[in-house]
C-alpha cells in the first residue's frame, strides 16, 4: 500500500513537471499548478524537473523575473519555490538594502523563525550575499528597531526552548513595572534585557500572562498619550509575536490598498501568511474588515495572472512550521 502511495505521488510529480515545462509560457496554469501543492511537493518538483530536464527550475523563475522585473508574477512564483530559508535570506537583504531599512521585514523573520530555521538563513545570507545579516540589522542603531532585533538574535542564540509558566507570569509582572516609569514611558532597558533571554515561545506565554493578570494586551500599555518611538516600535513586534495573524491580517490590508505602488509589500505578506496559517489569517481578516480576503484580492488588483495567483494561495496547504504555544497559565 505504501509503495503504491509513494508510485502515484511520484507520477504525479512527473506529470506536473512535464505540464510546467509544456505550459511555460501560460502563467495562469503555472500559478494555479504550484500554489496548491505543500512545500515538501514543491521541493519534489523541482528535484524531478532537475532530473528529467536538467535544469534547475527555480533558476529558470528567476531568470524570467529579471527579464521582466514588472511582472510581479514571476517574482512570487520565483519566491514561492524556494527553500524557506532561501526566501528569507532574499527578503531580508531586500529590508536592508532599501533607502529606508524595512524593519518590518525583518521583524516578521526575526519571530516567526525558530533559532534552527534562523541559522539557516544566516547561512543563506551569507552564502548569497557574503555578508552577515546579524551586522546588516544595525545599520541604525539609533533607530529601537535595530536594538529590539539585536536582543531576539540574542534570545536565538541561546537556544532555550523549554516554556515555563512560572517565569511567563514573573516577566509579565516586570513587564508591567517596565511601564510605570516617568511620564509613562518604558523602561527600555528591562525590555531587551528580557528579549535577549527569552524564547518567542516564552514571550509569547508571558504576553499572554499579562493580559490573564492585568485584563487587557500589553500592547495597551504601549498606546499611551506619551509613548515614543521605541513603544510605538515595541508594540508592533509584540503584536507580531503574540498576535501574528492579525498583524498580518492588518498588513494585508494595507499592502492590497498600496497594490498599484507597491506589490513587493503585497507578496511577502501573502507568502508569510501561508507561513504562518492562511486559514487563521483569513478569519482574522473577515472578523476585523467584513469581508473575505479573496474578495478583497479581487476588489483591489486587476484581472490577471498575478491576481489569480494571490486568489490561490488564500487556499494555501498548511506548511507545518507554524510557531505553537500551548497555554501554561
Amino acid at each position: 500500500m505504501a509503495l503504491n502511495s509513494r508510485s502515484s505521488i511520484s507520477r504525479r510529480c512527473e506529470n506536473d513537471c512535464q505540464e510546467i515545462h509544456a505550459k511555460w509560457d501560460q502563467l495562469k496554469y503555472l500559478g494555479e499548478t504550484l500554489a496548491s501543492r505543500t512545500p515538501a511537493e514543491r521541493q519534489q518538483i523541482k528535484e524531478m524537473y532537475r532530473t528529467m530536464y536538467h535544469e534547475d527550475l527555480v533558476e529558470h523563475f528567476q531568470k524570467s523575473w529579471v527579464a521582466n522585473p514588472k511582472n510581479e508574477m514571476f517574482n512570487i512564483l520565483y519566491m514561492w519555490m524556494l527553500e524557506r530559508h532561501e526566501r528569507d535570506a532574499m527578503v531580508a537583504r531586500g529590508a536592508v538594502e532599501q533607502s529606508n531599512v524595512d524593519y518590518k521585514a525583518l521583524i516578521e523573520i526575526y519571530t516567526h523563525r525558530k533559532s534552527n530555521q534562523l541559522f539557516f538563513i544566516k547561512q543563506a545570507y551569507f552564502s548569497k550575499f557574503k555578508r552577515h545579516l546579524d551586522q546588516d540589522i544595525i545599520s541604525e542603531p539609533s533607530h529601537p528597531y535595530p536594538r529590539i532585533l539585536v536582543a531576539l538574535a540574542a534570545s536565538h542564540k541561546s537556544h532555550h526552548d523549554d516554556v515555563s509558566a512560572h517565569i511567563a507570569k514573573c516577566d509579565a509582572k516586570r513587564l508591567y513595572e517596565a511601564g510605570k516609569g516617568s511620564m509613562g514611558s518604558i523602561d527600555e532597558s528591562a525590555i531587551l534585557e528580557m528579549f535577549s533571554k527569552r524564547s518567542i515561545p516564552q514571550l509569547k506565554l508571558a504576553f499572554s500572562c499579562y493580559k490573564h493578570i492585568y485584563g487587557h494586551d500589553y500592547t495597551k500599555t504601549l498606546k499611551s498619550e506619551n509613548s515614543g518611538e521605541f513603544e510605538d516600535s515595541l508594540r508592533i513586534v509584540v503584536n507580531c509575536i503574540y498576535k501574528p495573524f492579525k498583524y498580518y491580517s492588518k498588513m494585508l490590508n494595507t499592502s492590497l490598498k498600496e497594490a498599484d505602488a507597491n506589490k513587493r509589500l503585497l507578496t511577502r505578506m501573502m507568502l508569510g501568511s501561508a507561513e504562518v496559517g492562511m486559514e487563521e489569517v483569513k478569519s482574522a481578516f473577515l472578523k476585523r474588515y467584513g469581508k473575505k480576503l479573496r474578495d478583497a484580492i479581487c476588489e483591489s488588483l486587476p484581472e490577471g495572472d498575478y491576481r489569480d495567483f494571490l486568489v490561490a494561495l488564500t487556499n494555501a496547504p498548511i506548511s507545518g512550521h507554524h510557531l505553537h504555544v500551548a497555554s501554561a497559565i
